[in-house]
């Protein structure tokens, strides 16, 4: 049985000091809980930034870059930046556009950080989704052109799967030569308008995946540690983070991204299978040594 690749979600486009105060926001602060993670054992860290002002989303190639050095400086943990941001539209109780709290960009825009840092891994999010106060909209012209761009950089893209229509979608990709057959797939449990973070889900979506693929899985709040377990059973990998939950359990608050990676480890040790090093996640994402 192969060994579990545990990722970290440090931080996410969300979360806020107000909900839990050891949230990391500045790169630095980002790259050090990364770094945490990886002396826990993680051995992806999955890279979202926050503006230094504001501490809203980001899409600024040099925080990127920042998280980047910082880390590369420290070890070898596999880097793995969102795209995800750029797509998202708000819309106000009229169904009109509410353009102050959306943030649209180009695919060329949404990749720029990537083609440009060359991180070993991106997220790309391949399907539209409802969100509390408007859609994530990720329409099939901006997809096919993102991964298009993304291939080309020699980037590696995790597929994201919030439904089960995306696996569609990525059948589709995989068709076009738009992303490999090997690619890496993350199963989004629990998301609030996507798939439940349920056993029978997790087994239905993980068995309805592209063949010779990879695939993590995470699941959102309390869901997170039992989608671990899930993920252990089902011989797919894990994901941790704040960007998913800000609790080690019920009514405590998780003082820092290492402890959530560390109550992970925990499980799937207790599941008796192996925590696989950074040099055992490149092999079985077929990534190439860590780029210079």
């Amino acid at each position: 049985m192969n060994k579990i690749i545990v990722t970290v979600a440090v931080i996410g486009s969300r979360p806020s000091r107000e909900q839990n105060p050891h949230i990391p926001l500045t790169p630095e602060e980002i790259a050090d809980s990364a770094y945490e993670c990886f002396n826990e054992g993680a051995s992806i860290v999955h890279v979202h930034v926050r503006d230094l002002k504001t501490y809203k989303r980001s899409m600024d190639t040099q925080l990127y870059a920042r998280v980047m050095e910082r880390l590369r400086a420290r070890c070898p943990m596999i880097i793995n930046l969102t795209t995800g941001v750029g797509g998202q539209l708000a819309l106000g109780l009229d169904n009109q556009p509410d353009m102050g709290n959306s943030l649209m960009a180009s695919p060329e825009k949404r990749v720029e950080h990537v083609l440009q840092l060359k991180p070993d891994l991106c997220s790309l999010d391949i399907g539209s989704l409802n969100t509390r106060s408007g859609v994530a909209i990720n329409c099939e012209p901006v997809v096919d052109k993102m991964a298009e761009l993304i291939k080309k950089s020699g980037v590696k893209p995790e597929v994201e799967i919030f439904d089960f229509g995306n696996i569609q979608i990525a059948q589709r990709l995989i068709k076009l030569g738009l992303i490999e057959k090997n690619a890496h797939f993350q199963l989004c449990m629990g998301t609030k308008m996507g798939v439940p973070a349920t056993p029978k889900m997790a087994v239905t979506l993980s068995e309805a995946l592209p063949p010779g693929v990879t695939w993590s899985i995470f699941g959102v709040g309390m869901a997170q540690f039992p989608m671990v377990a899930m993920g252990v059973l089902l011989n797919g990998h894990v994901r941790v983070g704040f960007e998913d939950n800000l609790y080690l359990r019920k009514g405590q608050l998780a003082k820092s991204n290492a402890e959530l990676v560390r109550q992970a480890i925990q499980i799937i040790r207790s599941l008796n299978r192996d925590v696989a090093s950074v040099a055992e996640a490149r092999e079985a994402l077929s990534l190439c040594s860590m780029k210079q």
